[in-house]
C-alpha cells in the first residue's frame, strides 16, 4: 500500500517518443493512469476500454492502451489508462511487469526478481 512519487519515463512502444513525469506510486490501483493528452502526444492509441472501480466505489469505463515505462534503469511494456490531465499514477501491474517491490517505509521502489513457480512436476524447470 505505497503512495509516494517517483520519476518515470512513459513512451510509445513503437517509436522513440517518450516523456519523463513525476508519478504517484499507488499499489491500490491495478493499472497505471496517465493523462490522455500525454499519451496522445506520444502517439499511443487506445486499443480497448476497461470498466474500473474508482476509489469512491463508482464504476466508470476508460480507454486503455499499451505504453513503455522506464523506471530506475528498468523498462518494459504495460497497460495504461487514458486519464484526465494532471493524473499520473503508477499502478500495481506496471510495478509487477518491471519487477519492483514497494518499500512504503522508505518510500522507494526496490528492484526484485520475478517469480516463476509451479507446484509438483519434478522436472526441475519450475
Amino acid at each position: 500500500m505505497g503512495i509516494f512519487n517517483v520519476p518515470v519515463s512513459v513512451g510509445n512502444r513503437d517509436t522513440a517518443d517518450q516523456e519523463t513525469v513525476n508519478a504517484v506510486v499507488d499499489t491500490g490501483s491495478t493499472f497505471s493512469m496517465m493523462p490522455a493528452s500525454l499519451l496522445n502526444r506520444l502517439g499511443i492509441r487506445p486499443t480497448e476500454s476497461r470498466r474500473l472501480r474508482r476509489a469512491n466505489a463508482q464504476i466508470a469505463e476508460y480507454p486503455t492502451g499499451m505504453a513503455r515505462f522506464a523506471i530506475a534503469g528498468r523498462d518494459g511494456e504495460a497497460r495504461v489508462i487514458f486519464g484526465p490531465d494532471n493524473i499520473y499514477l503508477l499502478g500495481a501491474t506496471t510495478l509487477e511487469d518491471l519487477s519492483f517491490i514497494v518499500d512504503p517505509i522508505n518510500r522507494d521502489l526496490i528492484p526484485d526478481v520475478a517469480l516463476l513457480m509451479r507446484n509438483g512436476g519434478g522436472d526441475g524447470v519450475c
